[in-house]
């Protein structure tokens, strides 16, 4: 039983909307879409549901993490009712991205592929997305398909992480080194050479700086 067929049942048995069912879970209504329709409708692709998007759903259920593992791989068909909300702890839900091209406004971007949830006194501390992380340049730190918090700002202190857009491409999570006469961009990948941009290749490329990141939250 797909997790799609579980999520559909239980909103049935239970008389709800989409849109009440992924305010339970702390996801978007556009996430849980694509889960019950088993498909990426950008890249019509089979989606793969992250494991802590299941525990989420598992919380909105009131049951535990392994029985609905159990039905998934089972296939069981049962009656999932719950006669309460499930009860919520504080937190801040922000949008997890899957790419971020470059000159696109952060809340105008309409990737969003997952949500995560960040502590309202980290909240208070500026405006923050999720991005998941593609390729292997910064491994063994992080890897493809792993998500990053990131705090949206256009400068970053010299050795921290930051999301960068490089001559209108996506953007890309690299290391920062500050220098008189420019930056340079470094993997934690040592087969990755470091990208050294002058002040002048900053201005006219352009090299933005769109965010610094904040936490990883590797996959499982």
């Amino acid at each position: 039983m797909t997790l799609g067929n579980i999520v559909k049942q239980y909103r049935a048995d239970n008389n709800l909307s989409m849109d009440e069912f992924a305010k339970r879970c702390s996801l978007s209504k556009g996430y849980i879409s694509m889960i019950e329709n088993g498909i990426n409708p950008r890249n019509s692709k089979p989606i793969a549901p992250t494991l802590p998007s299941i525990m989420k759903i598992a919380s909105a259920m009131n049951i535990e993490l392994d029985e609905l593992l159990k039905i998934m791989d089972g296939g069981q068909k049962v009656t999932l009712v719950s006669s309460k909300e499930p009860e919520r702890k504080g937190g801040v839900i922000i949008n997890v991205l899957g790419r971020v091209a470059a000159g696109v406004p952060i809340e105008a971007i309409e990737n969003v592929i997952d949500t995560e949830e960040i502590t309202e006194e980290l909240a208070r501390t500026g405006t923050f997305f999720g991005l998941q992380i593609h390729g292997n340049s910064m491994e063994p730190k992080m890897s493809e398909g792993d998500i990053v918090i990131v705090r949206q700002q256009d400068d970053a202190e010299s050795g921290e992480i930051v999301i960068v857009t490089v001559n209108g491409t996506d953007a890309t999570c690299k290391r920062l080194r500050k220098y008189r006469d420019g930056i340079e961009l470094i993997s934690n990948n040592p087969s990755y050479e470091p990208i050294f941009f002058t002040n002048e290749e900053i201005e006219t490329k352009p090299v933005k700086i769109i965010g610094r990141v904040v936490e990883l939250r590797a996959k499982f």
